[in-house]
C-alpha cells in the first residue's frame, strides 16, 4: 500500500467504522480485559472464577464442600453442595436464571439483592466470561430433587435448560473445556498452580472442605484441604514451608466487625528471623495481589502502635528516631482478610481493593488489639522489639555506608566502575548492559559488542547472598556495588527506576552449575533490593549456545540444547563434522559471542518475569536461606522443569 493510500484510509473514519459487539462477543474479542491474559495466568483464572462462585455460597453459609477435578483433555469440573443456581424464569429476559448467569454480562445475584451479603463475584461477569472463553461448557443444577442441565458452546446455548433426572443433593456442577482458539499458547493446567489457590481458599474459609484431583492420569495427584484454624493456620503453614525460625511461639490473631455490621476484618501475624516481610491480603477471599486500603490500614496502625509502645516503655529513648515501617515489618509474616458487602476492585481481576472504609476498620482493629496483645505478652513484645531495633540499627548502618560510598566516589572522581566498558548512547530505550561472569568472558564480550548501545560489566567470583544479609552489608561489597553504580538507579528505599541507565540488564553466565549459582545470586539481589527492575521487565538472561557443530568449509551450526544438537546431527548425516561443547563463555572468541549471544537479530534471551510475587518471595527464601532440607525438597520437586532451552 502506498503512503497516500494509507493516509486516505486513515481519514475514512465515519459511522461505518463503529463496531457494536453484542453479548459475549466482546469477551472473545478482548479477553485480556476480563482475565488479564490469554496465557497460563488467564487460563487458570477461569477456574478461579467458577470456584469463587462456590466460595460465595460458603460465605453465605450454604456450602461446606467444593470439588475441583482436572479431567482428561484438561477439562475442568467444579462441584459444590450449595443452594444451586436458580432455575426459575428471570422476568426481564424471559430466560431461566441459570441461562442468564452464563450468557449475559453483569448478571447475577450479587448486585444488592438478599442472595449474598458479601461476595467476591462483584461484577457478575465471572460465569459468563468462562462460558465465552470455553470451547464448550455444561452446567448441572441440583435443586428441589431435580437435576437440571444445559450446554453451551463458545458462549452460546446449544440446548435449552432441561430436566435430566432426580437427586437428593443440592448444589451446582460446572464442567468446561478452555477454547484453544483463545488460549493459543496452551490449554494445559498446572496442578501445583490450582493447588496453591485452593489451599488458600481453605485457609480463608475455616471449616470448608475443598478437594482437588488430577484425573488426567490413573495415578494423578489428589489433595483435600480443610483448616479449622483459618488464617492463623495459614501463617503457620507459610513459616513452616519457608523454614524460617519464629521470634515468638504463638500466632497473633484478632478480628473485628465494621460499624455497619456488614464488614469484617481479621489479621494473623507472626515475626520470624527473616530479613523480608511476607504479606498476603484478601478481600472476600480474593487475593489482592496489588494490596489496597486494607493493607494500608494495617501498615499505618502497626507502625504507630509499635512506636507508641516503644516510647511508653522507654525502649526508644528520648533522642532516638522512630522505628520506620520497614523496621517494624522486617521478618513479619501476616495475612489480612476482609469481607465486605460492596467491594470495590480496580478491575475484573481484582488486584487491588479500593474501599476507604476498610482502611479505617483494619487500622482501628490493629491499633486496639495489637496494643492489648503487647501489654499482655511482654516476653513476646520484647522479642518483637529486639527484631525491630536490629532492623533499625542496620538501616542506620546502611545510611552511613551509603554516605561513605558517595564521599569516596566524589573524592576519587570515579562515578562509574573501572571495569565497566560503557556504551556511547545515553538513551535507555536502546541501551543494554551485559553483566558477564569472569574477566575472560568479559574480554570476549567487550571485543564483540556493538559499542554504540551495549555496555559490558565483568564480575568475578561468587557474590554476597543477600537473602542472608541486610542492606548495610551490600554497601561497600566489592561484587555488588559495581552493579549498583553502573545501573545508576540506587537500591532499597532510594531505588528510582527513572534513573536506570540501561533499558535491558542482561545476566550472561556460563551454562554450568557455577553459572546458575551466579545467576541466582544476582536475581536474588535484584528482587530483594531493586524489585521494580524485575517487575517492570528490565532483567534478562542471555542464552549462549551449548554446542558448535563445524562442517566442511568451516561452516558453523550452533545448538542451544541437546535436542537441537541431535536434530542438527541428523540433518548432517553422511557429512564430516566436529562438535565442540562449550564449557564456558571464555571459550568463545568475540565474533562467536556476538553472533550467538549478543546480536539482537539472532540472539535468544529470556526475560525474567514475576507472575506471582508471593510465590517468588517464597522461592527465594527457600532456595537462598539457611535451611538445607527445604531447599533439597524444592529442588527435587521442581527438577522436572530443569531442561535445556528447546528452540
Amino acid at each position: 500500500m502506498e503512503l497516500n493510500e494509507i493516509t486516505q484510509a486513515s481519514q475514512e473514519y465515519d459511522e461505518s467504522q463503529i463496531q457494536v459487539l453484542e453479548g459475549l462477543e466482546a469477551v472473545r474479542k478482548r479477553p485480556g480485559m476480563y482475565i488479564a491474559s490469554t496465557g497460563p495466568k488467564g487460563l487458570h483464572h477461569l477456574v478461579y472464577e467458577i470456584v469463587d462462585n462456590s466460595i460465595d455460597e460458603a460465605l453465605a453459609g450454604f456450602c461446606d464442600r467444593i470439588d475441583v477435578e482436572i479431567l482428561p483433555g484438561d477439562i475442568i469440573c467444579v462441584t459444590d453442595n450449595g443452594r444451586g443456581i436458580p432455575v426459575g424464569i428471570e422476568q426481564k429476559t424471559g430466560l431461566p436464571a441459570v441461562t442468564v448467569v452464563f450468557t449475559i454480562l453483569h448478571a447475577g445475584g450479587k448486585f444488592g439483592g438478599s442472595g449474598y451479603k458479601v461476595s467476591g463475584g462483584l461484577h457478575g461477569v465471572g460465569a459468563s466470561v468462562v462460558n465465552a472463553l470455553s470451547e464448550w461448557l455444561e452446567v448441572e443444577v441440583y435443586h428441589e430433587g431435580v437435576v437440571y442441565y444445559q450446554k453451551f458452546e463458545r458462549g452460546h446455548a446449544v440446548t435449552e435448560l432441561m430436566e435430566k433426572g432426580v437427586t437428593e443433593k443440592t448444589g451446582t456442577m460446572v464442567r468446561f473445556k478452555p477454547d484453544p482458539e483463545i488460549f493459543r499458547e496452551s490449554t494445559q493446567y498446572e496442578y501445583e498452580t490450582l493447588q496453591t489457590r485452593l489451599r488458600e481458599q481453605a485457609f480463608l474459609n475455616a471449616g470448608v472442605h475443598i478437594h482437588l484431583a488430577d484425573r488426567r492420569t490413573p495415578d494423578g495427584q489428589e489433595d483435600s484441604f480443610c483448616y479449622s484454624g483459618g488464617i492463623s493456620s495459614f501463617v503457620e503453614y507459610i513459616n513452616k514451608k519457608m523454614a524460617v525460625e519464629v521470634v515468638h511461639p504463638d500466632v497473633i490473631y484478632f478480628s473485628g466487625v465494621g460499624p455497619d455490621g456488614n464488614s469484617t476484618a481479621e489479621v494473623a501475624m507472626q515475626y520470624t528471623d527473616a530479613y523480608t516481610e511476607y504479606m498476603l491480603s484478601f478481600a472476600n477471599n480474593i487475593h489482592t495481589t496489588d494490596g489496597g486500603t486494607h493493607e494500608e490500614g494495617f501498615k499505618r496502625a502497626l507502625t504507630r502502635v509499635m512506636n507508641d509502645y516503644a516510647r511508653k516503655y522507654n525502649i526508644l529513648k528520648e533522642n532516638d528516631k522512630n522505628l520506620s515501617g520497614d523496621d517494624v515489618r522486617e521478618g513479619l509474616t501476616v495475612i489480612i482478610s476482609v469481607k465486605l458487602k460492596d467491594a470495590q476492585f480496580e478491575s475484573q481481576t481484582k488486584g487491588r481493593l479500593g474501599n476507604m472504609e476498610m482502611l479505617s476498620l483494619v487500622s482501628s482493629l490493629v491499633s486496639d488489639k495489637l496494643a492489648t496483645y503487647l501489654e499482655e505478652n511482654p516476653a513476646a513484645a520484647r522479642a518483637i522489639f529486639d527484631k525491630a531495633l536490629a532492623a533499625a540499627r542496620a538501616r542506620e548502618a546502611a545510611r552511613k555506608a551509603r554516605e561513605l560510598v558517595r564521599r569516596k566516589s566524589v573524592l576519587e572522581n570515579a562515578a562509574l566502575p573501572g571495569k565497566l566498558a560503557d556504551c556511547q548512547s545515553r538513551d535507555p530505550e536502546e541501551t543494554e548492559i551485559y553483566i558477564v561472569e569472569g574477566d575472560s568472558a568479559g574480554g570476549s564480550a567487550k571485543g564483540g559488542r556493538n559499542r554504540r548501545f551495549q555496555a559490558i560489566l565483568p564480575l568475578w567470583g561468587k557474590m554476597l547472598n543477600v537473602e542472608k544479609a541486610r542492606l548495610d552489608k551490600v554497601y561497600g561489597n566489592q561484587k555488588l556495588m559495581p552493579v549498583v553504580t553502573a545501573l545508576g538507579c540506587g537500591i532499597g528505599d532510594e531505588f528510582d527506576l527513572n534513573k536506570l541507565r540501561y533499558g535491558k540488564v542482561i545476566i550472561m553466565a556460563d551454562a554450568d552449575v557455577d553459572g546458575s549459582h551466579i545467576r541466582t545470586l544476582l536475581l536474588t539481589f535484584f528482587y530483594r533490593f531493586m524489585k521494580p527492575l524485575v517487575e517492570e521487565g528490565h532483567v534478562y538472561l542471555a542464552q549462549p549456545p551449548l554446542y558448535r557443530i563445524t562442517t566442511k568449509g568451516d561452516k558453523h551450526n550452533y545448538a542451544y540444547s541437546d535436542k537441537e544438537r541431535d536434530q542438527i546431527m541428523s540433518q548432517l548425516s553422511g557429512q564430516n563434522y566436529e562438535i565442540q561443547r562449550y564449557k564456558g563463555l571464555g571459550e568463545m572468541d568475540s565474533e562467536q559471542l556476538w553472533e550467538t549471544t549478543m546480536n539482537p537479530e539472532t540472539r535468544i534471551m529470556l526475560r525474567v518475569e514475576v507472575e506471582d510475587a508471593a510465590a517468588a518471595n517464597e522461592a527465594f527464601t527457600i532456595l537462598m536461606g539457611d535451611k538445607v532440607e527445604p531447599r533439597r525438597e524444592f529442588i527435587e520437586k521442581n527438577a522436572k522443569y530443569v531442561q535445556n532451552l528447546d528452540v
